[in-house]
């Protein structure tokens, strides 16, 4: 079998670099959720305003009425913390792969859909592509501005931070929604390389090559 060159040491990095911070993004976005499971559209919103939706589970804090008679583990300070962490993390990961697929030519090569379909099976088809854009050119951004939105440093810098996000509770409640959204993406993402061969593409991101089929 001779190898097939796939993805430089960059894409590879980055890719791995942004699949730590949103797993754990992922889990301390959990446990900020679990502290307050209640979701509000404006400036305010607290235990006293009626929620635009709640979610169906306990809280870690006691004053806040979820029908459940007892309260999780109260996990808020390392969760924030960590969420902080890895959101600065990922914001320069995703910059500098941004910078340089830019400069080289990546987002025009592997990313852009082309007029022929007819590529190397190995390349992605034209509506993972469009995906894949999407995610890095609208859902990314926008999860970065609703998070920055609900950071009281930043709003006092920035007010209109939070004024285009309709307050800092809605920023929250999309923040939620586009986290949501990311989560399907990468349920959607992991089924498709599971069906287009986990191993071989799995090989390919991790050594930057992979083993192209007898007669391919």
């Amino acid at each position: 079998m001779a190898e097939t060159p796939r993805h430089t040491a960059l894409v590879r990095v980055t890719h791995w670099l942004t699949a730590l911070c949103f797993f754990a993004l992922l889990v301390s976005g959990l446990e900020i959720v679990v502290s307050h499971p209640r979701f509000y559209w404006g400036e305010t919103g607290n235990v006293l305003t009626p929620a635009l939706f709640s979610l169906p589970i306990p809280a870690s804090r006691g004053t806040v009425p979820t029908g459940y008679g007892y309260v999780l583990p109260d996990q808020n300070g390392w969760s924030r913390y960590l969420h902080f962490q890895a959101a600065w993390l990922l914001v320069l990961t995703g910059a500098l792969y941004v910078a340089w697929s830019a400069v080289s030519g990546h987002f025009r090569r592997d990313l852009l859909p082309e007029r022929d379909a007819a590529r190397d099976a190995a390349s992605y088809n034209a509506l993972q592509r469009l995906t894949y854009l999407v995610v890095i050119f609208v859902l990314f951004p926008l999860v970065i501005w609703t998070g920055l939105a609900m950071s009281p440093a930043f709003v006092s810098a920035l007010p209109s931070t939070a004024t285009l996000a309709g307050g800092r509770q809605s920023a929250r409640t999309l923040h939620f929604v586009l986290a949501l959204s990311l989560v399907a993406f990468l349920v959607i993402h992991v089924a498709m390389v599971w069906l287009a061969g986990f191993r071989r593409h799995v090989t390919a991101m991790i050594t930057g090559a992979s083993p192209r089929q007898e007669g391919a």
